[in-house]
């Protein structure tokens, strides 16, 4: 019963969504298209998971508006994004990855998606993992029932699946799962009642508190040196 007291929407979790959208709008219509979402955490995400996401393939779009993203579309995007482990994010990101749509994920999709990623690895002037290694993790990490293809149950019923998603198409999440980042590994040890996405939503949170503080001050400074100058 204790771990349902997080399963709440706080004013941070808000405030993170709200402040992230709002650096990606760069227009301020409150709509964000492709160029906009693909900016999104540093780069993080491949053309083509994008493209899966704009092509309504997990989520229909309620913005109405051809190749725009409403916010409340952003909102399911961001859950998904940063808590792979809950099963609405898996059966969006599935969705995504199974280009047929026969509910089943085979070699040569998820092939397709990890292409992206290694011509990305190369360009970072870095040795890329083979495919053929890739899969074998893959299959290690999930043990599906058939290792010829891969089902929404398997993935369901494996503790890293969010970990297999972000191989494929989030660079960044991909390097830091690969070199285990320390920092990551000590805030899961320290709390394993949060999820991935509280986390986050804290992380994100001291980051935009920390730079409106310093935009503060700095309008500050500026408003000081305007009023010390001499005329």
């Amino acid at each position: 019963m204790l771990s349902l007291l997080f399963r709440y929407f706080s004013y941070e979790h808000f405030y993170v969504i709200y402040c992230i959208f709002w650096e990606l709008d760069t227009d301020h219509d409150f709509l964000i298209d492709k160029e906009n979402l693909i900016r999104y955490g540093n780069h993080a995400l491949t053309y083509r998971i994008i493209g899966r996401i704009f092509s309504q393939v997990p989520r229909n779009f309620s913005s109405n508006i051809e190749g725009k993203m409403a916010y409340d579309d952003f909102v399911y995007f961001v859950l998904a994004e940063e808590d792979k482990s809950s099963e609405p994010s898996l059966e969006y990101w599935f969705k995504c990855i199974d280009l047929d749509g026969n509910g089943v994920i085979t070699v040569n999709e998820m092939q397709y998606f990890y292409e992206e990623q290694f011509h990305r690895i190369e360009c970072m002037s870095q040795e890329p993992i083979l495919f053929e290694d890739i899969l074998c993790q893959i299959v290690d990490m999930i043990k599906p029932e058939r290792e010829d293809y891969i089902t929404l149950r398997d993935f369901k019923g494996c503790k890293l699946s969010g970990h297999i998603f972000n191989i494929l198409f989030n660079l960044n999440k991909f390097m830091a799962f690969e070199t285990r980042d320390p920092f990551l590994i000590r805030q899961e040890r320290e709390d394993p009642s949060l999820t991935d996405w509280d986390r986050f939503a804290h992380r994100e949170y001291i980051r935009l508190s920390i730079e409106e503080e310093g935009d503060k001050n700095e309008g500050i400074e500026v408003w000081k040196r305007s009023v010390e100058a001499p005329f």
